[in-house]
């Protein structure tokens, strides 16, 4: 089959945070050094931030080197962290625990709370302006490699095929994008890394990968029991003894609450679902009582690396490197 092909000097496969920033500042450096490093961001979803689920508290750290003036160019930060707490649920009440008694790394506040996808697309803004060129909704479908096999590139997924596998009237192969190096930012167990993992080894010796399913809704609800700037993270019920994991509340912007839960996928009950599992997490009191009146908008789940960095496989290889396809909690 001939396929059409582009050639780039960095392709970068995923428009999540990581990839973005990697693509701003492959452009910031070429701009400062006087090169034209062409560099190319595929997304599999219909638009930046369409797979991006995370109910997020951003750091403003890194954002603060990667664009210093991310304010003056309205990013979509806007709520900062003002109440911040873990909270133990049992079956009709919440134990808040004592500030004192948690380690520096849970404290939240002063750092903002948001929509990780509305601030991904103001990122691939900020990308295109600067020259990157994106293309959302096209998957990378399969590897390609050299006679010495180093990666040189992907092949997007063909359009127009039937339910049978064989050509449409209005098939389109896919395009081969060839690039001198790749940077995979695809997260978690995305299909590309694993099968470079399996290609070059990069897990051997690695410890075990642990991953977790979380589901999340974005809700708007009544403004007399909003609280904007309020975060809570819960452990137990309705997880305890049963599964590891545990929830989430965050409310943000006027009227937006972000409210999800986490569940490890180590359970060993096959009958336990974690959608269930969300479903009773929401009709607890204290949850129930910030949701009440409110309206669902937004909805989705995705899996979470839990590994640690003794579950990290090597990040280079040939012609490319995994950037953080393989995130540390």
């Amino acid at each position: 089959m001939t396929r059409d092909h582009i050639d780039y000097d960095v392709l970068i496969i995923g428009a999540g945070p990581a990839g973005l920033a990697a693509a701003i500042r492959l452009r910031q450096l070429a701009s400062e050094g006087g090169a034209d490093i062409s560099v190319c961001v595929l997304e599999k979803g219909a638009e930046v931030g369409a797979h991006i689920l995370s109910g997020a508290i951003v750091d403003p750290v890194a954002l603060n080197e990667l664009l210093p003036d991310w304010r003056e160019r309205v990013a979509p930060l806007n709520t900062q962290v003002s109440d911040d707490s873990v909270q133990w649920l049992t079956a009709r009440r919440a134990l808040r625990a004592p500030g004192f008694a948690l380690p520096p790394l849970l404290d939240n506040r002063g750092l903002y709370v948001g929509s990780l996808g509305e601030l991904c697309r103001w990122l691939a803004g900020q990308a295109e302006a600067l020259g990157v060129d994106l293309y959302p909704g096209y998957a990378a479908a399969s590897p390609c490699f050299d006679a010495q096999g180093a990666l040189t590139g992907v092949l997007t997924g063909d359009m127009g095929r039937r339910a049978c596998g064989t050509p449409g009237e209005r098939f389109a192969a896919g395009i081969e994008i060839r690039a001198r190096y790749t940077l995979v930012a695809e997260g978690a167990g995305g299909s590309i890394t694993r099968e470079l993992e399996s290609h070059y080894g990069l897990r051997d010796g690695v410890g075990e990968s642990h991953h977790a399913l979380g589901i999340k809704e974005v809700w708007r609800v009544p403004a007399a029991q909003h609280r904007t700037g309020s975060v809570a993270h819960f452990m137990g019920w309705p997880l305890a003894g049963h599964a590891g994991g545990g929830g989430f509340l965050y409310q943000y912007g006027a009227d937006q609450v972000a409210v999800g839960l986490v569940t490890h996928l180590g359970y060993r009950n096959p009958q336990l679902s974690p959608f269930d599992e969300f479903q009773r997490f929401k009709t607890h009191p204290h949850i129930a009582a910030v949701l009440r009146g409110g309206e669902r908008i937004a909805y989705g789940a995705r899996a979470i690396n839990e590994g640690g960095l003794q579950s990290l496989p090597a990040l280079g290889f040939p012609g490319a490197c995994c950037w953080a396809a393989r995130r540390v909690c």
